[in-house]
């Protein structure tokens, strides 16, 4: 029972794929008069493949057919848009404007998306001059605020304190040599030889890791302290700490990392071909995510680094940071102003790309526009730079060069110029 309806379906299967293989096949058969070197056909302007000795409609769809003229034996295919003409009622349909060419100077506006961090000049490290060990620790952490002159830790190091003891005793002798150089004694010519003793002592302490404001309490109080003081150099955040009641210290180990952060840098990301646009000096502003107040910042250089995963280089801007608004780590935006110099730009609109070739539509007269391929630099918001291929003075398509496109591809020419439209 199933045989016969086995050979019933195949002939409709047969049907249903030369019906489905109207458009894909050509049902031209070369007139046997036809001229050697050309060939007149018709084709379907939706679907090119289609081919017929004869004009009416294309079977597959039932548009009209439109002639083609071809070198024999060969198939033709448009490289890139053709010369378009049309009549004032096309051009109404199509929305197609036209503008003059212009070549001018101006500016542009960069956004980037930057990164807080601190300003290596402004980053102290403190380190041990001298074995020792830390006796009391503040309780400031990593991240903590400090301020300048703040007692961060104290430590003892008992193979300095005859440092310390020969920095008094030629405090001692400088004050005696001073005293007889105002009374006029002989002695007074002594004290260049105490200056130096005094301050080679001066050098030594503070190579065992003496603060100054220290070495001022000494001089005050002629006594060895009984401990030595870390201090803050400067009002900051702490970025590490590296010390712990009782931790003995060998020369050269890091206590604390502090940050001043009065000013701060930022890097930011900037492709290749803007980077070359930007200048020392240049101003820019800073905001971060989410609201704030915006900050002024200025470039100080693009950094001679090339990412070659992002195809981006570096640029550092630096930024007073008083209220110390931006932290470490912090992400913020960046606007940049960057000056051109006198290029030509069109609309964006105006430039078709098919991914091969960049053309626009130049206007030869009322009507009448010609393909014409450009090469295009930079791109910034709806501004394209046009690198070669148009003039200053000449007219484009600014509006409607899609459709004038498509037109020119899917019609003859007559046809726009009369600004009829398909049904």
């Amino acid at each position: 029972m199933k045989n016969p309806v086995l050979v019933v379906g195949l002939p409709l299967v047969a049907v249903a794929f030369l019906a489905g293989t109207g458009c894909g096949q050509s049902r031209q058969a070369a007139p046997a008069n036809a001229d050697a070197t050309k060939a007149v056909a018709y084709t379907c302007p939706m679907h090119p493949a289609y081919r017929s000795d004869k004009p009416g409609k294309a079977s597959c769809c039932g548009m009209d057919l439109v002639p083609v003229t071809t070198d024999a034996g060969k198939a033709a295919a448009p490289a890139g848009p053709a010369n378009a003409t049309a009549g004032p009622e096309g051009r109404r349909v199509m929305g197609v404007a036209v503008a003059p060419v212009e070549k001018a100077a101006g500016t542009r506006t960069l956004r980037l998306f930057g990164r807080v961090v601190p300003d290596e000049g402004r980053v102290y490290k403190l380190n041990a001059g001298i074995d020792g060990f830390i006796r009391n620790v503040s309780p400031v952490t990593t991240g903590s605020r400090v301020r300048k002159n703040q007692v961060l830790a104290t430590f003892s190091a008992p193979n300095g304190q005859g440092v310390i003891q020969t920095y008094i005793v030629n405090l001692g002798a400088q004050d005696r040599f001073r005293k007889a150089a105002a009374e006029g004694s002989p002695e007074g010519q002594s004290v260049p030889a105490a200056n130096a003793n005094v301050q080679q002592r001066i050098d030594q302490m503070h190579n065992m890791g003496i603060s100054a404001l220290q070495m001022e309490e000494i001089d005050q109080a002629r006594q060895i302290p009984p401990e030595l003081k870390i201090l803050a150099p400067a009002d900051g955040i702490v970025l590490s700490r590296s010390v712990s009641p009782g931790l003995k210290f060998d020369r050269g180990a890091e206590w604390f990392r502090i940050a001043d952060l009065s000013r701060v840098w930022v890097l930011a990301d900037v492709f290749e071909n803007e980077a070359r646009d930007l200048r020392p000096g240049a101003r820019a502003r800073l905001s971060v995510p989410g609201g704030g107040t915006a900050l002024a910042a200025r470039v100080a250089e693009v950094l001679p680094q090339f990412d070659p995963a992002s195809r981006t280089m570096k640029v550092r801007l630096e930024v007073d940071n008083p209220n110390v608004t931006l932290l470490p780590e912090m992400f913020v935006d960046v606007e940049l102003s960057v000056a051109y110099p006198a290029t030509i730009t069109v609309p964006l609109e105006a430039v078709l790309d098919s991914g091969l070739r960049k053309t626009v539509f130049v206007e030869r007269s009322e009507g009448n526009y010609e393909a014409r391929e450009v090469r295009t630099g930079w791109r910034f918001g709806e501004k394209v730079e046009i690198v070669e291929g148009l003039a200053a003075g000449e007219r484009i398509v600014v509006a409607g060069t899609f459709f004038l496109d498509s037109e020119s591809r899917m019609r003859p020419a007559p046809a726009i110029a009369s600004g009829e439209r398909r049904p």
